[in-house]
This record gives structure tokens, C-alpha cells and sequence, in this order.
């Protein structure tokens, strides 16, 4: 159980924005940091995409995960959201389910079907710090993290990047002393997320490897929404990374919110499926 219990957002996050925005001079360090959050996590009013990732540890033995997913918005304030994760390889954890109902301010709902067990399986919010099925990515980045959630410190700002440092709030909840966010000043996608521990060294980061806009319509209209479809985590401890590549991606479906109840746990709904 424990290995089928950690893979992602983010996936997910990375998974992004609507409609590149250009850089723009004099943001606020707030309004920069708000708009890179809406870019990773709120592109779209729904999404869907197919997420393949390629685990390496020390030893360089490799092993594969991939699944659908779903995600929709809830409001239009970038605040709370629904995801819907149906695994596809490999063969032990084909069919498994990891449901996620994100609440801003509050902790987050969240389930795992193991189909091996025919079992609904809640997960703790305390889990989000952990690994997603096995790989480099956390829970957490895969349903992204609240702005609110720690205080931000424009520390430079070059022709291509703006550099934020940001500092949790409340660091009992985390195994970080602060992470360094370099955001693309065009797409306001994080390009690389360096995490510190209190001594400042450096042990994990999440680094964007590729983005593509993807063709979609909103509201009747052409658009295009600026998406990071290959990105890799390391873990500089333990000597492992994770690959992430995106493909089948597709905005603004039109998504039911019954899809993102318990009831589908079981009995995955079509709009997931291969």
C-alpha cells in the first residue's frame, strides 16, 4: 500500500494559466507571485491531460508511472479546486484513483482507491509534504501551494526571470527553510523551485524542462494557454529524480462536478479513461 501511495500536479504543476501574459514592469512582489499561481495551477476553467513520469533512484534502476487526469476549478478566484488522478501502468496500480478537493485557507480533502483491495483509503492532510506514489514530486506539488502560505521576497529580477524567495509561515508543516522560486517573465510559469533547508542547503528542485502553448477556446473564443509539459524533481539527498511529461492536454471541456465525487472512486468516469 505504501508504495502505490506516492506519485505529481503541478502535476500538477504543474499545470498552468490562460493566455500568456507579457512581462509587465513595476509588479508588486505580491501581484508577481499571484499571477505565477494562476499560471501553474488555475489555467482554464477545467483540464485534462495524460502524465507520464520516470523515476530514477541512486542506483539508476528506473520505473514508470502514468495516468489521467482531471482537474476543474471551483470559482474564479484561484482559490478552491477538484482533481481526479486514474492510473494507468504499471500493472500493480493500474485503476488505482487519487481524488483531491482543494480548499484554500483550509486542509485539503483527499482519497485513494486501491483496487487491489477494492479499498477507499482517506489521506491525511499532513500527507501533502509526502511523496506522491514513489516518485520525486510531493502531494503537494501536484494540487499546488497557496500563495498564503508563506511570506515572499523579491530578491532580483533579470531580463528573463524574476527570483522570489519565500518563507513558510508556519514551518512545523514543512521540511523546508524557505524555497526559491525563478519565474519567466513572460509566461509567469516557475522556471526552476530550489528548496533550502534551515542551514541553507540546497536538497530538492523542481527545474521546468519544456512549454508549449496549447490551443484551446474560452468563452467562445481562440486562446492559448502557456503549459509546462516536461519538468523533472531531484532529490539532491537521496540521489533520485523524476521526470513528468504532459501529453493529450485539453482545456475547458466542460467537466461535470459529480465526476469529482466518491461515487467514481470505484467506477471511473469515461472523460478519464484511455
Amino acid at each position: 500500500m505504501k508504495k502505490a501511495l506516492r506519485i505529481i500536479v503541478t502535476v500538477l504543476g504543474i499545470l498552468g494559466c490562460a493566455g500568456a501574459g507579457l512581462a509587465q514592469a513595476n509588479l508588486s512582489t505580491e501581484e508577481i507571485v499571484n499571477r505565477s499561481n494562476y499560471m501553474a495551477l488555475y489555467q482554464g476553467q477545467d483540464f485534462r491531460g495524460t502524465v507520464s513520469l520516470t523515476i530514477i533512484d541512486k542506483q539508476g534502476r528506473m520505473r514508470e508511472r502514468q495516468f489521467n487526469m482531471l482537474r476543474m476549478n471551483m470559482d474564479g478566484n484561484d482559490l478552491d479546486q477538484k482533481h481526479y488522478v486514474y492510473f494507468l501502468e504499471p500493472a500493480d496500480v493500474r485503476k488505482m484513483v487519487f481524488m483531491v478537493h482543494k480548499h484554500v485557507g483550509q486542509d485539503d480533502d483527499r482519497w485513494m482507491y486501491l483496487p487491489s483491495l477494492d479499498l477507499v483509503k482517506r489521506i491525511a492532510a499532513s500527507d501533502k509534504r509526502t511523496s506522491f506514489v514513489g516518485s520525486d514530486f510531493l502531494y503537494e506539488d501536484i494540487s499546488g501551494r497557496s500563495p498564503e502560505e508563506d511570506t515572499h521576497e523579491l530578491l532580483e529580477t533579470t531580463n528573463e526571470h524574476y527570483v522570489i524567495k519565500n518563507v513558510p509561515v508556519d514551518s512545523d508543516g514543512v521540511e523546508f527553510a524557505y524555497y526559491i522560486a525563478t519565474i519567466d517573465k513572460q509566461t509567469f510559469l516557475p522556471a526552476k523551485i530550489e528548496y533550502h533547508k534551515s542551514d541553507d542547503r540546497l536538497y530538492r528542485v523542481i527545474e521546468t524542462l519544456s512549454v508549449e502553448s496549447v490551443s484551446a477556446t474560452e468563452n467562445g473564443t481562440p486562446t492559448t494557454y502557456p503549459t509546462v509539459i516536461r519538468s523533472v524533481a531531484r532529490d539532491l539527498e537521496n540521489e533520485s529524480s523524476t521526470e513528468m511529461v504532459l501529453s493529450n492536454t485539453q482545456y475547458n471541456l466542460g467537466l461535470k462536478e459529480d465526476i469529482f465525487t466518491e461515487r467514481y472512486l470505484r467506477m471511473a468516469p469515461k472523460e478519464v479513461m484511455p
